[in-house]
């Protein structure tokens, strides 16, 4: 019998469990669930059969590698910056390892110990990143093979909320990690390329550069740069290519909004404020601006950014209730710790409400002498609170690969993300079952 290790069983790991374990007896196969919250996860598996859940406190070395040892394919849900730990068990174990996550410069330095080993270490097959690369390959080498000279990419990719449960200004709810939401862009210039000139956008322009993006039938959407699009070029084979973007999308107007926190400071998770537990909302968002004897904080804070107090984003911010004299209710914490505790009660996705994955790629290409340009986009929404549109679209695409792999359908070796058309064409078949589709148009 097949046995896999699942690390890790977050919200993004619900689907992922749920349809391996109902192909467990088909593909002769046990799975363990590993997690901290061992309770929680009892709860999703108590109907499923050949599944067994632990209790692992991941960073317990000893005991992780133990359980490693014991399994033929590991999928990683941990959070990114262990995945390196566990890659390093694989190894030593001579285990098979998939992950949602990017390829880091941490797992890179293993790449020629991967390939000694004869093992297969599939990263980057979630939805960002994963499904994109996926679906932007199929056209890719559809393009190429009609001799079309692509000069345009780009591909842009969000977890919002869907249109009917979008109850509040800033058009969006937590579906994923809240942390990250937070931190995004933090951590370097976001770096692409635009008509031949290399650019690059610091963290603090960041919001400030977005780019209209309008998909027929959803709306318009603000589209951000996300850190790293050169790394992408030799990947896709687009090596001279004059345009490349990668992005995030939020719904039109967030980007605005949002560029008020991280202009302030409260997105700074760099060091820790004092006498929090006193603090309330309106003098937390006082601390970051300008003393004067006789201007209230509303008035302050237009005039230090300029914007209006009958302006979307002002109204966006005093809906998040943050120049309200009621305290914060947490004793510590960074600037950006705070931001998360007020977001994670104001931006909190109800039990009946229903998230959404919205994606986007736009080419522009040369054929046979003619300027064209094709735009390809997947909508796909969420059923409910627990089987969630980011749920299925980061853990479905892990459960075929496994499922591809298990069936020796998959027996390409090294650190790899899903580029290949032996693995992208059945992966992206299967999900068009499940209703995660692509919709391709030329634009004329």
């Amino acid at each position: 019998m097949n046995k896999i290790l699942i690390l890790g069983a977050g919200r993004s790991a619900t689907t992922l469990i749920k349809y391996l374990a109902e192909r467990s007896t088909q593909l002769n196969v046990q799975i363990t669930i590993a997690d901290n919250n061992p309770q929680e996860v009892q709860k999703k598996t108590k109907d499923f059969e050949n599944v067994k859940v632990l209790a692992l406190n991941a960073n317990q070395a000893d005991e992780r590698s133990t359980l490693i040892s014991g399994h033929n394919l590991i999928i990683s849900m941990l959070p990114a910056f262990m995945h390196v730990e566990v890659a390093k068990d694989c190894i030593k174990h001579k285990k098979n390892l998939i992950t949602p996550s990017y390829i880091s410069p941490e797992m890179k330095s293993l790449q020629s110990e991967i390939e000694q080993a004869g093992l297969l270490f599939l990263n980057e097959m979630g939805v960002d990143p994963g499904i994109d690369h996926m679906s932007a390959m199929k056209i890719i080498h559809t393009l190429k093979a009609q001799g079309a000279t692509i000069h345009s990419f780009e591909s842009y990719c969000g977890g919002l909320i869907a249109p009917e449960s979008d109850d509040n200004p800033w058009g969006y709810k937590f579906t994923w990690n809240p942390r990250n939401v937070v931190l995004a862009g933090q951590g370097g210039a976001a770096r692409f390329i635009r008509n031949g000139q290399y650019k690059y956008v610091p963290y603090h322009k960041l919001f400030e550069r977005i780019e209209t993006i309008s998909i027929p039938g959803y709306g318009v959407y603000d589209g951000y740069a996300n850190r790293d699009s050169l790394s992408y070029i030799d990947a896709y084979g687009l090596n001279g290519i004059p345009n490349i973007l990668r992005g995030t999308l939020r719904k039109n107007g967030f980007c605005k909004a949002w560029n008020i926190f991280v202009q302030l400071g409260c997105t700074d998770n760099s060091y820790f404020m004092d006498n929090v537990k006193n603090m309330t909302w309106r003098s937390y968002l006082n601390s970051f601006l300008d003393y004067h004897p006789t201007k209230s904080v509303e008035e302050k804070l237009c005039t230090y950014l300029n914007i209006d107090k009958n302006s979307d984003e002002f109204t966006m911010l005093a809906w998040l209730e943050i120049f309200d004299d009621k305290k914060i209710g947490i004793e510590h914490g960074t600037p950006a710790d705070i931001l998360q505790h007020l977001l994670e009660q104001k931006w909190k996705l109800l039990p009946e409400d229903k998230d959404m994955i919205v994606m986007f790629h736009r080419f522009k290409y040369l054929l046979n002498g003619n300027e064209k340009q094709l735009h390809s986009s997947m909508i796909y929404k969420g059923k409910n609170q627990v089987y969630t549109a980011m749920s299925d679209t980061v853990g479905l695409p892990l459960a075929i690969a496994a499922k591809l792999i298990l069936q020796n359908k998959i027996q390409d070796k090294g650190l790899l993300m899903p580029l290949q058309e032996n693995i992208y064409k059945p992966v992206l078949s299967e999900l068009e079952e499940f209703g995660i589709r692509f919709n391709e148009y030329e634009v004329v």
